[in-house]
């Protein structure tokens, strides 16, 4: 008796524990996506690629490694533990596959206020000659480190902390045309802090509002200054990684092994430093000696967080918005999901950790991963060259202006401004402001909105069979899009309307029965919905059209207008083809603009019968054999 009393009591126990352990496992693997993505590698077809990916992308991580360190006023030996360290821990908490972890220009520019700041040049004298045990630098550089990583210490904790408060769910108000010109405005700065190492000047360091201006300011008005081997030095720089980038770029497909022209101008550079003495004979200013081995981890000091603390912020909200934009475009280009907050605790815990470690402020760049090198003398405006060249992709970002202009003029304002924010305050003042005006701007818009129904999107369904094979059945699916489309409900439009695509699929009635249903609860109109971007595929078994009714469509900005492009280009990979109704003039003219649309192939149509007629003859359909309208 007693042994079936214990028996039954661990059956009891069992089943009151067996969900929590489930629980907590699937906890583990969404809070730990290396226990997801590890267990499914495929190391015969990913090994050799990933391992060949790997070693390019190191070497190149060197010397922009190098390059950020200086441009946030430490040691260049301390941007290569920051290409090392946060890429690790990124890799165990991050969700983007593509993307990787390390210095990043506009967290180290930012950090660089801070460490100018607490720590400038003038105390160097003080300072100088006293060397600590730790790696043998000076007193001076390891106080400036010091400072970098309580940036990044207090930075980080502040991304944990969204993380805990879920603020990855309000990325939705990160609009395009704000991070676009963030970014640029950001950008700029960058270019401008380098300034003084391309033309070989002694500049004080300028920061604050309208410091950009007065930087250009000092730089006319000392143009004498300048000295032409450095000028000559950093154009001969700034040509030879472009033109060898775009060679790389052009000839990838062909090519296996992608040129480290960087590393190769580094080398290049440094010894010719080395056999000219370019530091006495022109007075160029060298990186000097690169110390080898990695310190023992130090707690960061607390004592000057209260100091950093706008600096902190600026490196959280600016380079998790850019880390996230990088992330969420590969997701979109490589069909794969990216949880918004998660990103926040991943890039919190790399920029904390690191910061134990010696480590610059962190996000994420297209073309980091770790790296470590230790090597002789360098010329400063090589590594300026390098770090304008690296921002190229951010300094095109000029053309999306054109772009805007033809889709949403209001886009087109709300980036100018933006971006002269930024150039003019900083970058983080700049992305406050543009946030501000984008909701601002919309919720003007939306109570003046006008609908051509009260009603709330609905649909309707039409089956066609084919004369030739009655038991194929074609299905048509007509969608009533009936309030305005902007970055506050685009991805909940995109999750609707997966929903009703798959809505057949999950049906158990016969094919040719006609099947009735209803959406109550499509496009709320401030609604953001976090939806699971891999949408799954739909329509497998059937032929299947969707039509678009944009009669109710009152207006869009450019986020809407890209979540259509991409509803269009989706579904026509999954052999869905979509059809538009009763689009505005300004409508075809954006998606036209924003997508690969086939010139061809005719979507836009006046009305729903006019596009059912086009299906009707292409699919060389005979009749309209069940019709049900909700």
């Amino acid at each position: 008796m007693t042994g079936a009393k214990r028996k039954k009591r661990s059956v009891l126990w069992t089943k009151m524990h067996t969900p929590h352990c489930e629980d907590f496992k699937q906890w583990c693997r969404r809070r730990l996506p290396i226990l997801e993505w590890a267990t499914r590698y495929n190391l015969k077809e990913n090994l050799l690629p990933d391992t060949v990916s790997g070693i390019m992308l190191a070497v190149q991580q060197v010397t922009q490694g190098l390059a950020f360190a200086v441009l946030s006023s430490v040691h260049p030996v301390f941007g290569l533990y920051g290409s090392l360290f946060p890429a690790i821990i990124y890799a165990v908490f991050g969700m983007g596959r593509h993307v990787s972890t390390g210095t990043f220009a506009l967290t180290s520019l930012i950090s660089a206020n801070a460490v100018e700041r607490l720590v400038p040049l003038s105390s160097q004298n003080l300072t100088a000659q006293s060397n600590t045990s730790v790696l043998g630098l000076s007193d001076f550089e390891m106080q400036r480190i010091s400072v970098a990583a309580a940036v990044s210490f207090l930075g980080g904790v502040i991304q944990v902390a969204m993380f805990v408060l879920h603020l990855g769910s309000a990325t939705f108000l990160l609009t395009e045309p704000v991070i676009s010109a963030m970014t640029t405005g950001a950008a700029t700065h960058v270019v401008t802090s380098q300034v003084k190492y391309l033309l070989g000047m002694k500049i004080p360091y300028i920061s604050g509002p309208l410091g950009f201006f007065y930087i250009y300011a000092h730089v006319f008005q000392n143009i004498k200054s300048v000295r032409l081997e450095a000028l000559l030095l950093s154009l001969l720089s700034i040509v030879v990684l472009v033109l060898v980038k775009e060679l790389n770029e052009q000839f990838k497909r062909k090519i296996k092994i992608v040129l480290p022209v960087d590393l190769v101008l580094i080398i290049a550079a440094s010894f010719t430093c080395y056999c000219t003495n370019m530091e006495n004979t022109y007075g160029l200013e060298v990186v000097g000696h690169i110390p080898k081995g990695i310190p023992p981890p130090r707690v960061p000091p607390m004592r000057i967080l209260s100091a950093v603390i706008t600096e902190a912020f600026g490196v959280a909200f600016v380079g998790y918005v850019a880390s996230l934009a990088l992330a969420q475009g590969s997701a979109k280009k490589f069909k794969y999901s990216v949880d918004d907050n998660q990103e926040l605790l991943a890039h919190g815990l790399s920029n904390v950790i690191s910061s134990f470690f010696f480590c610059i402020p962190s996000a994420a760049a297209m073309g980091r991963t770790a790296g470590l090198y230790s090597t002789g003398a360098r010329t400063q405006c090589v590594l300026a060259s390098i770090i304008v060249v690296g921002l190229k992709g951010m300094l095109i970002q000029f053309r999306d202006l054109r772009k805007y202009w033809n889709v949403d003029k209001i886009d087109w304002g709300i980036w100018v401004s933006t971006y002269i924010f930024s150039i003019c305050f900083a970058a983080n003042v700049g992305l406050l402001f543009g946030v501000v005006c984008t909701v601002a701007i919309v919720i003007g818009r939306f109570p003046r909105a006008k609908t051509l129904s009260i009603k709330n999107m609905k649909e309707m369904e039409f089956k066609l069979k084919r004369e030739v094979d009655d038991e194929t059945v074609h299905q048509v699916k007509i969608v009533l899009i009936n309030n305005p489309l902007v970055f506050l409900n685009a991805k909940k439009f995109r999750a609707d309307l997966m929903n009703i695509i798959q809505r057949e699929n999950t049906s158990s009635q016969p094919h040719d029965e006609i099947s009735k249903c209803e959406q109550n609860t499509l496009l709320n109109s401030l609604s953001n919905g976090n939806c699971n971007e891999e949408a799954t595929q739909p329509c497998l078994n059937e032929k299947c059209s969707l039509i678009l009714d944009c009669s109710g469509l009152t207006f869009f900005d450019s986020s809407g207008v890209s979540m259509l492009v991409e509803v269009y280009t989706d579904s026509n990979s999954k052999s869905v083809d979509v059809s538009f109704a009763h689009c505005t003039a300004s409508l075809i003219r954006a998606m036209k603009y924003c997508g690969n649309l086939d010139p061809e192939k005719p979507i836009f149509f006046e009305s729903v019968p006019a596009a059912l007629s086009s299906i009707h003859s292409n699919k060389s359909l005979s009749k309209l054999s069940d019709h049900s309208e909700i």
